[in-house]
């Protein structure tokens, strides 16, 4: 078994384990546990009542932060024609067409974090699939990265801002980052706010049961803060 340093089991002493936190409290008590000398990321894990052995069950989504997620994503972009251009003018790191597959499927180029494509490129782009699908990279029209040109510079100016895709692992389990530990109170709790209408939405049809069953908060470096399911939902009440 791994062994805490002296930090964390500091920042450990501040967290009661038997407490369900209020979304509120919880997020103020990431970033008062946080110790890194780095900016450490704040992440929600969700433990969900579905079964990924059906695909019906399993998500896969995007939601816009509000206050983004305190990291520029990098974006590269398979157009042609005019919308290679308007990529690149919309804040786009990279936008192309055959250069940028070959530089994929020959230099290994993966210095991006978000791949974006129109319709018209995914037969080529397909070409690559091997390569992008496990790191995750493959546009996708779930994730909401194959977009027509028209909406391409919206779609960029979004993945920049913020905007962030989740989908569960293999165990039913969502982990999200929704900021920094930097980010004020109010930022975290409005980001927090936000994920979960996205999770709701994005409930599948055969899920049975109770759908969320647990919500842990943390920061890259500090303790797992276990917050109230029952209240977490509440907020996204009509």
């Amino acid at each position: 078994m791994p062994k805490h340093g002296k930090k964390y089991l500091e920042a450990l002493k501040k967290v009661n384990p038997d407490e369900l936190y209020a979304p509120e409290a919880a997020l103020a008590l990431v970033k008062d546990a946080s110790f890194a000398k780095f900016d450490e990321t704040v992440e929600v894990h969700l433990r969900l009542g579905i079964d990924p052995r059906h695909a019906d069950q399993n998500i896969r989504t995007t939601v816009a932060l509000p206050h983004g997620t305190g990291k520029s994503a990098r974006v590269l972009v398979f157009a042609q024609g005019d919308a290679v251009q308007a990529a690149l003018d919309a804040g786009a790191d990279f936008a192309g067409n055959d250069e940028l597959i070959n530089r994929i499927d020959k230099e290994n180029f993966f210095d991006f974090d978000v791949a974006i494509a129109t319709p018209d490129m995914m037969g080529k782009v397909g070409r690559i699939g091997r390569k992008l699908g496990p790191r995750g990279l493959m546009p996708n029209p779930k994730s909401g990265t194959i977009v027509p040109a028209e909406t391409l510079p919206l779609t960029i100016r979004e993945v920049k801002g913020g905007r962030v895709e989740f989908r569960n692992d293999k165990t039913g389990l969502l982990h999200v980052a929704i900021g920094k530990v930097s980010f004020t109170p109010e930022q975290l709790y409005d980001n927090f706010h936000t994920l979960m209408e996205a999770v709701k939405a994005a409930k599948p049809s055969g899920s049975k049961g109770v759908y969320v069953r647990t919500i842990t908060v943390t920061s890259t470096m500090g303790p797992g803060i276990s917050v109230n399911p029952a209240l977490a939902q509440a907020m996204t009440a009509n």
